[in-house]
């Protein structure tokens, strides 16, 4: 009657919704409509109804998939101010100090342990947390100003060979210069999928300088630098 078991899920302690109508002795079916109308009445309310319930699935004992909630302590609050008498009273009861036992065990996961043994545990994990910022910041940090002028170099150098030299025709017509930088940072952008050259992650350095390196105009775009250049040698 008093069995109850709480989860620690993303960062959030929850119970399921089949425990739960087994506790206060009702079907499933019947909380879970239940469940829907407080989640309906939560959204028209303009509050997050998974701050309370959590949509899940789960398969019975033939394999079909069906539909459960997660409560949130909040949930249970609020299935338990629904009840009365003594199954409500026994949830309450059950249900807070479930609460509470994984809240502790969480505060205090090594409890039987020496203070020396929990210091090198608790280091432990700082360290394990440490090393994980440092990860997520060596995967998401971005080239620095110097980094930036190493490419804005490689990209001056390439457009000046892809227009054909600073004696040539189509690097002398300043609209035809513009265009081609715009299109080796359109492309730039567009391969790496960033806003800006700026933005190129330090981990895609030497991918972004090899890809300037081997970039080269397309299109239209090359047949008007060949045109100008072609104009030159007829002159």
């Amino acid at each position: 009657m008093h069995n109850l078991t709480v989860i620690h899920q993303n960062g959030q302690l929850l119970v399921d919704s089949r425990e739960v109508a087994e506790m206060i002795g009702v079907r499933h079916a019947d909380l879970l409509e239940k469940i829907d109308g407080y989640v309906k009445h939560l959204l028209n309310g303009k509050f997050r109804s998974v701050d309370y319930f959590i949509e899940s699935e789960y398969q019975d004992t033939t394999g079909r998939t069906l539909k459960r909630f997660l409560l949130t302590k909040k949930g249970c609050d609020m299935v338990a101010n629904k009840l009365t008498g003594e199954k409500g009273v026994w949830f309450t009861a059950t249900y807070v100090a479930k609460f509470e036992e994984m809240e502790s065990a969480l505060r205090e996961p090594y409890p039987n342990l020496s203070p020396e043994v929990k210091a090198i545990f608790f280091l432990d994990q700082r360290t394990q947390e440490i090393e994980s910022r440092v990860e997520r910041l060596e995967v998401s940090k971005t080239i620095d100003y110097g980094q930036q002028l190493e490419l804005q170099n490689l990209a001056r150098r390439k457009v000046l060979e892809s227009l054909g030299g600073k004696e040539g025709q189509a690097y002398r017509n300043s609209s035809l210069r513009g265009k081609v930088f715009s299109a080796i940072w359109r492309d730039f952008k567009d391969y790496f999928n960033i806003e800006s050259y700026k933005n190129t992650l330090v981990r895609d350095l030497d991918k972004a300088k090899e890809y300037i390196n081997s970039w080269r105009p397309q299109g239209k775009l090359l047949r008007e630098i060949e045109e100008a250049n072609r104009q030159m040698s007829f002159s």
